[in-house]
């Protein structure tokens, strides 16, 4: 979700605003921007529910709402949030051992 609200951002700021105040031409920035939009409210609903699971603080909850309105805000965190669920769950799947899982 984080790839898509954020193409589309880049989209509806690089291409569509500039063409809607620079050309003339909205047609760019009236399909993007109630696309985006929708998407937006469908990320946010994602975004809450992976803090709620994760148990994300505060501050990395923020940082994935203003993923979608920061022009490439959205892939840092999706990385960074990728990779910290990623090690989470790595960390689960380490045997008991006190042996390091492969490739860690």
């Amino acid at each position: 979700m984080a790839y898509v609200v954020g193409t589309g951002l880049l989209i509806l700021v690089f291409v569509g605003v500039p063409l809607q105040y620079g050309a003339g031409e909205p047609a760019v920035a009236q399909v993007v921007g109630p696309i985006h939009g929708f998407l937006y409210i469908v990320y946010l609903a994602t975004a809450l529910d992976l803090a709620r699971r994760a148990q994300f603080r505060l501050l990395q909850l923020a940082a994935m709402v203003g993923a979608g309105f920061v022009p490439f805000l959205a892939f840092v965190v999706e990385h960074r949030v990728a990779r910290r669920i990623t090690d989470e769950y790595l960390q689960d799947e380490e045997p008991e051992t006190g042996v390091a899982a492969p490739g860690r």
